[in-house]
């Protein structure tokens, strides 16, 4: 911003936003080469045609630039509780400078916290819109999960898994972002105006687009860059071979982001896409724990996964032994159980009379058997001889 004051930077990047698509990489070269002033002076006067775009083009944007009205943008936002963050404002989140000259001009804002802050701890759920019941679950809970762990949730505001995201996040009472591919002024899908207002009072909502601009399919998927590149990773929850969430998950791939799958049946279309992800570099989880193990700071472990601690696995070695060498059905002499169990008679009996103490076994005559309770218990480990 040498030799432009940060209110004259803000006012061309507002311009900016109202002339240029989000994404086009040639007006990131362009303000990287040249700067703001230099590029609206361009296109808003009779100033020369810039490089990189044909006479077609340069005619388009000039049409476009002659009906910008910047200040215009700023006042409506401002009465709308919005605000226009710019690269190298103290709110600007850093990461998004990764996107190099595919980086947006500028963040319309709504909402108080600060943008920046958030995006330092936050991860991206994101997925099909005519999602599964079960999508709209694992959504759900991972958006209340990963806000309880003191993760800011990001999504794009969509039905389907977007919106359970952000409603499990809020009924958390944790943070989260929707970022918009229209102006945040015009919530969209018209059905998530009350969604997308509760965001903007908890949490925030961002987009590239000036107030009340509309979105597009191609606006769509290039919002998809900024949540990938906001965020520290990206979880994809159901996801058919085309979708926009799987462009936000390798968007997150170029970026070096961690990238991250939920499962779902081998059978459903919608999670074809996930297990795609999944064959490659992507990240399987099931729950906000797995998520924050991955992207989080040391020692964010997730706790350790097994099944459920049976009587039986509390023994110890020698009296299991015994217990694994009486036969499932008849009783046998302690003599034969000592010789499966390969110890000796006097230890085995020992342990047949604590087995019996513990419920596992019983005695017939001169010979031991299995307890209903034990012949059940080794059918749930696999069954026994």
């Amino acid at each position: 911003m040498s030799g432009v004051s940060g209110d004259e930077e803000r006012l061309h990047r507002a311009f900016l936003a109202r002339v240029v698509e989000p994404g086009d990489e040639i007006c990131g070269r362009w303000l990287r080469e040249s700067g703001a002033a230099e590029v609206v002076r361009r296109l808003a006067g009779d100033g020369e045609r810039l490089p990189g775009v044909t006479d077609t083009r340069w005619a388009g944007l000039r049409a476009r630039a002659d009906r910008a009205d910047p200040r215009r943008d700023l006042a409506v936002a401002r009465d709308s509780g919005t605000r226009f963050v710019c690269p190298g404002d103290t709110e600007w989140p850093a990461q998004l400078d990764d996107l190099e000259d595919a980086r947006p001009v500028g963040l319309w804002v709504r909402g108080l916290p600060s943008l920046r802050m958030w995006a330092l701890r936050s991860v991206a759920v994101v997925g099909a819109r005519a999602c599964t019941e079960y999508g709209a679950h694992m959504a759900s809970t991972l958006g209340a999960g990963l806000a309880e762990r003191g993760w800011v949730v990001v999504s794009g505001g969509a039905y389907g898994v977007d919106g359970a995201t952000h409603r499990g996040a809020l009924a958390a009472g944790g943070a989260t972002v929707a970022v918009l591919a229209c102006g945040v002024d015009r919530p969209y899908p018209p059905g998530h105006t009350r969604l997308i207002d509760r965001i903007a009072e908890q949490g925030l909502v961002v987009g590239e687009l000036p107030p009340g601009d509309h979105p597009t399919p191609s606006r769509f998927i290039l919002r998809n860059r900024v949540i990938a590149a906001l965020t520290r990773g990206t979880v994809v929850v159901e996801a058919a071979h085309r979708s926009g969430a799987l462009v936000t998950a390798r968007a997150a791939q170029r970026l070096g982001r961690f990238t991250m799958g939920v499962p779902g049946p081998a059978t459903s279309g919608l999670s074809a896409g996930v297990h795609e992800l999944l064959r490659g570099d992507a990240v399987l989880v099931t729950d906000a724990a797995e998520v924050a193990e991955l992207v989080g700071d040391m020692g964010e472990l997730a706790p350790a996964r097994r099944g459920p601690v049976l009587p039986r696995d509390l023994l110890d070695p020698a009296a299991a032994r015994v217990l694994a060498a009486l036969p499932a059905q008849e009783a046998a002499a302690p003599r034969e159980i000592a010789r499966d169990a390969g110890t000796g008679e006097d230890d085995t009996v020992a342990r047949l009379y604590e087995l019996r103490s513990l419920g596992f076994v019983e005695r017939h005559g001169d010979g031991w058997k299995l307890t209903r309770q034990a012949v059940m218990s080794v059918d749930t480990k696999g069954g026994h001889r």
